[in-house]
């Protein structure tokens, strides 16, 4: 698994690059409603779980991309394999949520966003466009 300075064709790298970032507000996002709701105003749960879907759905073309960086950029397997594991964190995220485990639900959700927040930072920092040949 290369986690070094990777580089890949500029229209991979740049999806993979707006999608993580996008997931990755979303993810944010999710954070400031989940805390305003707590704090006693109820419509945001609503919000919470609209966006939610929006940024779980931004999450699997964050996967699909992460893919075409795998192939046919055959560049790494590991971001796709990371998303993957994204998807089914969020997936679990989901359902606590709906379930109201908040004890589960809180502390996935921060796992979440540092995942995110790390698999984000890679894509602007070690992922590279690949040089024209």
């Amino acid at each position: 698994m290369n986690l070094t300075t990777t580089a890949a064709p500029g229209w991979v790298v740049w999806a993979l690059r707006v999608l993580a970032t996008a997931h990755l507000a979303g993810v944010l996002a999710q954070a400031v409603l989940a805390g305003l709701f707590v704090t006693g105003d109820v419509d945001l749960l609503a919000w919470h779980r609209g966006n939610g879907g929006f940024t779980h759905s931004v999450l699997y073309l964050q996967t699909l991309a992460a893919f075409l960086l795998w192939r046919p950029a055959r560049v790494a397997l590991w971001p796709a394999l990371a998303s993957l594991g994204l998807v089914a964190m969020e997936l679990a995220q989901i359902g606590l949520g709906q379930a109201r485990v908040i004890a589960l639900h809180i502390p996935l959700g921060m796992a979440v966003f540092g995942l995110s927040a790390v698999f984000t930072a890679w894509t602007w920092w070690s992922l590279r466009v690949r040089a024209a040949a």
